[in-house]
């Protein structure tokens, strides 16, 4: 049965593979771009294709943005948080501005987002909320604590919205990817400028190393669009799926280090209790 996705940040990497992707099953996509001339080229994929001019930022114009594209093309089935990028730096070099605007793109907007298609989702009891996190909201890396900051944010409220709208036949998933060919590493990141020697010898080697790696990651985007494709016909799908078999390692491994870290402190922590 054809659906209707909506998918924020189809201009490139995940959202337009998922768009194609989706266009391509005989799906109806709305996606948005933040100019005219992404909005001509998204128009060019097909009659399925409704561009949407929209910055997630501007939180205020979302739902009204998202009530026009309903009364368009028909009630969103399938919304997918695509939009966000990365903020490299170390947190000390790094400002509360760029906090805030981290946060504005991957977390208000996403969430400003969810607000305008639950309304018509509850009434029909039926939807599925995607929410595009990443292996780093599970994982960390030092020089990204900001990033990471925002995707734990993410995860955790996919995961409670998930609890409240499961009796309303709503389903939410966080998707959580390694590292996919897209721009997330190249034109999409935003770098913090360095200066404070004393970080140089944590920094300079993994700025070197995520540079050099960006186009090769492991990951294809194509058949990641085709999980996702396949993830929303499922009956019961997961409230968290990894992409890429390096998410799976380092959260695997993430995992066992958290294990044995409450097992050394365990009797510290049953101490707190009374009596």
């Amino acid at each position: 049965m054809a659906k209707t996705f909506l998918i924020t940040g189809v201009s490139s990497g995940f959202g337009r593979a998922l768009a194609e992707a989706a266009m391509s099953d005989g799906h109806i996509v709305a996606g948005t771009v933040r100019n005219d001339a992404d909005k001509q080229t998204f128009e060019a994929l097909g009659r399925d294709a409704h561009p949407l001019i929209l910055d997630v930022t501007n939180t205020e114009a979302i739902a009204p943005a998202v009530a026009g594209v309903e009364k368009r093309i028909g009630a969103i089935d399938v919304l997918v948080n695509n939009a966000g990028y990365g903020h490299e730096g170390i947190l000390e070099e790094s400002s509360i501005d760029d906090l805030r605007r981290q946060f504005e793109v991957n977390v208000f907007g996403a969430v400003a987002m969810i607000q305008a298609v639950l309304p018509s989702m509850r009434k029909r009891r039926a939807g599925h909320i995607l929410n595009i996190t990443s292996m780093g909201g599970i994982i960390t890396l030092p020089g990204l604590s900001y990033y990471h900051g925002s995707k734990f944010a993410l995860e955790g409220i996919s995961e409670a919205l998930g609890k409240e709208v499961k009796h309303l036949g709503i389903h939410v998933t966080a998707l959580a990817p390694g590292q996919f060919r897209t721009d997330w590493a190249g034109r999409s990141m935003v770098r913090a400028s360095r200066k404070i020697a004393e970080y140089d010898p944590v920094m300079d080697p993994i700025r070197a190393a995520r540079q050099a790696k960006s186009g090769n990651q492991p990951g294809d985007p194509a058949k990641a669009a085709q999980a996702v494709l396949k993830l929303v016909e499922a009956e019961n799908p997961p409230a968290r799926l990894y992409l890429g078999g390096d998410a799976l390692k380092l959260v695997e491994e993430k995992i066992e280090a958290m294990k044995a870290e409450i097992a050394a402190w365990e009797s510290l922590s049953r101490s707190t209790s009374f009596g």
